[in-house]
C-alpha cells in the first residue's frame, strides 16, 4: 500500500524540516534542500538523519 497524501503533507525532514517529496518509484522520500533520500522499507517511511542517503548516491531502497 503506498504511502497517504495526508501522511506525506505532514511529514518533513528531520534535519531541516523542509518538505520532503515521494520518489516516483515510492521507495524514498527526498529532501531537495538537504539533497538527500529518506527511504521507505514496507511502507514505513525511514526518517532517521543518519538513514539519509545522497540524492546523487540513491539506488533505490533494498
Amino acid at each position: 500500500m503506498p504511502l497517504k497524501k495526508d501522511l506525506l503533507d505532514i511529514l518533513a525532514c528531520p534535519a531541516c524540516k523542509g518538505k520532503v517529496t515521494l520518489k516516483p518509484a515510492g521507495d524514498g522520500l527526498e529532501c531537495p534542500k538537504c539533497k538527500v533520500v529518506y527511504p521507505v522499507k514496507d511502507d514505513i517511511p525511514i526518517m532517521l538523519v543518519d538513514q539519509a542517503v545522497k540524492t546523487s548516491e540513491w539506488t533505490g531502497s533494498k
